[in-house]
């Protein structure tokens, strides 16, 4: 397979959002560098007949996954610790795409606890492993991964290069405004954001009109179970109604709507964080179980919509430190935090304990 060079900026961040759809679809992707490259496809988008048995070499998953398979000592042989994201297994004899989603979900592991044992195998160019596993946590899947032969022919490709270039605010601008009459503000206004190169969306409220003071403004990450489905589990959908109620009795603000699900990781892997929760995991440790993040949202995407909503100073509505160290760090003045507190409930009391005591939320 001939691995071309790819353009600079846009280009790369083009071939980034193709392979991320790839992955998604469960088609093969390959990730190249001057060295060679490896060609993968996603465990949980994999389904038997896919591509021949023979054209699979490993499993790969996380360093996070493999200590929860107990790999740690023979992980810790072929993985380096500048690198420290991928871990390959060995084909098992029995492997199929059950097994491969076994090993790859640790919301399974209940279900299947008898999987193994599993020989790890050194994997060929950690660079661009670790740079698959990231990629996988952008498309919102688990960081678990076939690596396949060189017979196998990919459709979609990218450089290790082209991941520098993806940023999901760089290329984000105002698609479309209109007027939006809401319970809290019956002139409020919509602006919808699109990103150029992978065409994700997001989208600002208006309440209020512009009075040379700072806005208030509140970053709300996009929570389907909580602002729609009126969960219990989180306090979201309060947060939300309850900031939109602030702006309209304040001078004047913004609400962005972020489409950052589960804290960046996505509905699906939120879901699977729940279903964590129910076995006795808090949030922290369910996401890192995962394979992911404590917290893997993107605030320069905030920063470049208040950049171009013209808000360079605000007035931030949140109890999260790193959301002012954040937009502070992508040129937005926050001259004032302004404390939320609101949707307690029997419920989600552990979760609001476990953002204070390991997430450094302020309650």
């Amino acid at each position: 397979m001939n691995q071309g060079q790819s353009g600079n900026g846009q280009t790369g961040a083009v071939n980034v959002a193709r392979c991320i759809d790839a992955l998604r679809r469960g088609w093969p992707i390959s990730i190249g560098e001057k060295e060679g490259q490896i060609c993968l496809i996603a465990v949980e988008r994999f389904a038997d007949g896919t591509v021949a048995d023979d054209s699979i070499l490993s499993i790969m998953i996380s360093d996070q996954r493999a200590a929860t398979l107990k790999l740690g000592n023979q992980a810790a042989v072929h993985a380096s610790d500048k690198i420290g994201a991928a871990v390959h297994i060995k084909r098992p004899a029995d492997f199929n795409a059950s097994l491969a989603m076994a090993i790859a979900d640790p919301t399974l592991d209940l279900r299947h606890p008898m999987k193994g044992p599993f020989k790890v195998v050194e994997g060929a160019h950690p660079i661009l492993a670790h740079i698959a596993l990231n990629l996988a946590r952008e498309a919102g899947l688990l960081p678990a991964f076939l690596q396949l032969n060189d017979d196998v022919t990919p459709l979609a490709q990218m450089m290790a290069d082209d991941f520098a270039d993806y940023s999901q605010s760089e290329h984000l601008n105002i698609a479309v405004r209109a007027k939006l009459p809401v319970s809290a503000s019956e002139d409020a206004q919509i602006v919808a954001f699109r990103a150029q190169s992978n065409g994700a969306e997001h989208i600002a409220l208006l309440i209020g009109k512009p009075n040379g003071k700072a806005p208030i403004v509140r970053l709300h990450s996009e929570c389907l179970t909580g602002d729609v489905l009126g969960s219990l589990k989180c306090d979201c959908g309060p947060q939300l109604h309850n900031a939109m109620h602030q702006m309209a009795h304040g001078d004047w603000g913004i609400l962005l709507y972020l489409r950052q699900e589960g804290r960046g990781i996505g509905l699906v892997n939120k879901l699977r964080a729940y279903a964590l929760q129910d076995q006795g995991f808090d949030t922290v440790d369910a996401n890192l179980r995962l394979g992911f993040a404590v917290d893997a949202r993107d605030f320069s995407v905030a920063a470049r919509m208040l950049k171009l909503l013209g808000a360079q100073e605000i007035r931030l509505l949140t109890n999260n430190p790193k959301k002012v160290a954040g937009l502070q760090a992508e040129g937005i003045k926050v001259v004032e935090r302004l404390a939320i507190k609101v949707g307690e409930n029997p419920f989600n009391i552990d979760y609001l304990n476990t953002k204070r005591d390991r997430t450094e939320h302020i309650l």
